[in-house]
């Protein structure tokens, strides 16, 4: 009698801990439902809300035109801006700053080559994409000369928080010191971050002057040495998940 009541309570927890863990099960797997009339493209997850603003600059110095693992860079990079803009949510504010893109004969004319070529806007992919691919990079590399035309032009007006991403594949080449702007810029301003991407830069210097405007501001910087570093920086900055999503599509 003994032997089976302590049968019974032995199988009385078994039962216990396997309802259990099927509940467990459950509540971990979660996935969504559609039927043919609901279902819709998922856009990827974001760590901004509708309400952010995202600045690109984009280096186009003459460097850009050097190749690496056989391709010129400048163009690693932009099949790289082509996977990623079309993946941002349309609903956030996107534009485009580009340097370098015009050639400077004189100390003046190179370190001021810096322009908005797509001002905000949401659902800005497609013509922040047209911008991009009508460019030509041919000049210096006025980072911080672009940066204080983000802060004092390009952002005027614009309420809420400000991100900027950085493309880079050298430092600054006009005797300013980008470290030294987003330290001051910091002082009286809150609502600015900076991710800097230095793509290909083998100077110390440079990078120590890029990760100190990025860490400063509160934002990241990143090292990419080739193109599937360079995609996994841009995802990593802008918070979306490069795992491929999949629904479940019924019909009935």
């Amino acid at each position: 009698m003994k032997n089976k009541i302590l049968y019974l309570i032995i199988l009385t927890v078994l039962i216990f801990f396997v309802n259990s863990a099927r509940i467990g099960a459950k509540e971990n797997f979660q996935y969504q439902l559609y039927t043919p009339e609901t279902y819709k493209t998922e856009l990827p997850s974001s760590k901004f809300d509708d309400n952010s603003k995202i600045l690109f600059i984009v280096d186009f110095s003459n460097s850009m035109n050097e190749k690496l693992n056989g391709r010129k860079k400048i163009d690693i990079a932009l099949d790289t801006l082509s996977a990623i803009l079309p993946q941002i949510n349309p609903n956030i504010q996107t534009a485009l700053r580009v340097y370098g893109h015009r050639a400077g004969f004189t100390y003046l004319q190179g370190c001021m080559a810096s322009k908005l070529s797509v001002p905000f806007s949401a659902g800005n992919a497609q013509n922040i994409l047209t911008s991009l691919y009508k460019t030509d990079a041919v000049g210096w590399t006025p980072i911080t000369y672009s940066l204080k035309q983000a802060v004092n032009s390009d952002f005027v007006g614009v309420k809420g928080k400000k991100h900027i991403i950085l493309l880079t594949d050298g430092g600054e080449n006009c005797d300013e010191s980008p470290c030294i702007y987003a330290i001051e810029l910091m002082k009286i301003r809150d609502d600015i971050s900076i991710d800097v991407i230095a793509f290909d830069i083998g100077d110390i210097e440079a990078n120590n002057q890029l990760r100190c405007t990025a860490l400063t501001t509160r934002g990241k910087f990143y090292s990419a040495n080739d193109s599937n570093a360079l995609k996994d920086s841009f995802f990593d900055s802008l918070g979306i998940d490069k795992n491929v999503h999949g629904s479940i599509k019924t019909n009935f």
